[in-house]
This record gives C-alpha cells, sequence and structure tokens, in this order.
C-alpha cells in the first residue's frame, strides 16, 4: 500500500506568514481550551479562591475596613479582586507551559510542520478564553455581594478591557518564565503572587500603609489597573494625590504594554532555542 504524505507549502510573504501563523495559533488554542473543560477540578480551584477572598474580606473583615474618601468597602474591593484574579492567572500559565515542556508536548509541537509563534499564540489565545470566562463569573459574584457600575456600560466595557489587557500581558511573563522552571517551580510561584498582590491597592488605599510601602504598592502595575477599573466603574477609593493615583488609565495601559514589549519577544525567542 502506498501513503501519500501531503506536506503544506511554505509561506513566503508576510501576509502568508501572518496567516499561518494565525491559524496555528487557533489550532493550538482548541486543544489548550479542550484539555481545561476537561480538567473540572482545575477551573473549581481557579473559581473558588476570588469567591472566598470576596465573602471573607466583603463580609467578615470588610465591618473593620474604611474606605478612604467614604463609600461602601464591597464597591471597593471587588475591582480589586478582579485584578488580582487576572494576576494570579499567571501561575496557571506557567503550570501549563512547564507541564508541556516537561511531558515531551512542547517537543511534537516543534517536530511539526506548524508555525513556532504559533504555538505560543495558540497557548495566548486559550488562556484569554479562560479569563474571559473567570471574569464574567466574577463580574456575576460581584453583583450578588452589592457592587455595581455607575459610569454606563460603554465605561464598563472599557474597564473589562484593561483588566484583559493587563491578564494579556502577564501571559506572556508566564510562558516565558514556564519555559525556564519545572512543574514544581511553577506550582511554587503563588509564594511570589501573594505578597505582589496584597502590596497593591486591592484591599486597602496606598495612602493608609507606612510611606515607603505605600510608594511601592502605588507603583504596582497592578495598582494601576486597579485605580483605574474603580474610576471606570464609578466605585469608591480611587486614589489619593499622588502621581499613579491621579493617571491610573495612562498607567493601566502602559504597563501591560511595557511588559508584552519586554516579554513577548522573550517567550518566542526562549520557545525557538528550548532544545539549547
Amino acid at each position: 500500500m502506498t501513503v501519500t504524505l501531503t506536506v503544506p507549502p511554505i509561506p513566503r510573504t508576510r501576509l502568508e506568514k501572518l496567516r499561518w501563523t494565525l491559524t496555528d495559533g487557533r489550532v493550538v488554542a482548541g486543544q489548550g481550551l479542550i484539555h481545561w473543560t476537561r480538567n473540572p477540578t482545575l477551573i473549581v480551584s481557579e473559581l473558588t479562591y476570588p469567591i472566598v477572598v470576596v465573602l471573607l474580606f466583603g463580609y467578615v473583615l470588610g465591618s473593620a475596613m474604611v474606605v478612604e474618601g467614604g463609600g461602601n468597602y464591597r464597591e471597593f474591593l471587588m475591582p480589586g479582586i478582579f485584578a488580582q484574579t487576572m494576576v494570579f492567572g499567571v501561575a496557571t500559565t506557567m503550570s501549563v507551559v512547564a507541564n508541556d515542556v516537561a511531558k515531551g508536548v512542547s517537543d511534537r509541537f516543534r517536530t511539526m510542520p506548524i508555525s513556532q509563534a504559533g504555538v505560543v499564540l495558540g497557548r495566548s489565545f486559550a488562556d484569554m478564553v479562560n479569563s474571559v470566562v473567570e471574569l464574567l463569573i466574577l463580574l456575576a459574584c460581584g453583583l450578588v455581594v452589592g457592587w455595581g457600575w455607575h459610569e454606563g456600560p460603554a465605561k464598563a466595557l472599557a474597564a473589562v478591557g484593561l483588566l484583559l489587557l493587563l491578564r494579556f500581558a502577564l501571559i506572556w511573563m508566564g510562558i516565558f518564565v514556564g519555559l525556564h522552571v519545572t512543574p514544581e517551580g511553577a506550582a511554587a510561584s503563588w509564594m511570589f503572587l501573594m505578597p505582589l498582590t496584597f502590596l497593591a491597592n486591592t484591599f486597602v488605599s496606598p495612602s493608609q500603609m507606612p510611606g515607603w510601602l505605600g510608594a511601592i504598592a502605588a507603583w504596582n502595575p497592578m495598582s494601576a489597573t486597579v485605580n483605574a477599573t474603580r474610576e471606570l466603574f464609578g466605585n469608591p477609593g480611587v486614589g489619593d494625590d499622588s502621581w499613579p493615583a491621579q493617571h491610573p488609565i495612562l498607567l493601566a495601559v502602559g504597563w501591560p504594554l511595557l511588559i508584552i514589549a519586554v516579554f513577548l519577544p522573550l517567550a518566542a525567542r526562549r520557545y525557538r532555542r528550548l532544545d539549547r
């Protein structure tokens, strides 16, 4: 019996290469989403933590919290939880990428006639779909506990866009780090992410912290997204008179773009040199 193998044509022009990359990225993203839907334990664990934090800080500790300038603490809290969930997503990205490398999945992709850029792009597509689902569930949870937006649907959508922009930027950081660490190392990332997300304006205003600590929290990229979303949602506690607090939307766009500019090429380069 004769078997005929069809080799796809090599893309020549930039447009063909872009189409090739996007097509392969869509296929790889589909593979990642299939694995995600077949792992309900992961889905539940990703959603349980933010919901528990909302209940703990919103109802158990919230009565002792004071919002700078006044206002409902749960409305102050929810944008911080939204952003914290987007940041915590980097641990999932790192874990999936590190496991793919350890199990040889990445090596199998590299032996196929597919775009190498499409592989990492597909990972980012899959993680963004996961993040949209998580964020929608959290928004519904926020509405249940009394949070809401007060500046109209256009600004609310802009706030959601800033949250997803932060997540998209951190995906590339997660891919880059995940290509360097073992699955065990990726699992240990929580010990670094936890203080990073607490050392921000997630739960309290930086102005209520000691001076040096407040300055670090104010310039935390996550704080910019939290401040910007509070402003766009019309929630209390937008910020103080510091420069970061007065220009939150500028920083909420600038920080993620800077992270993408640094880590996207690093992640692509690392993937191409994975066997070296």
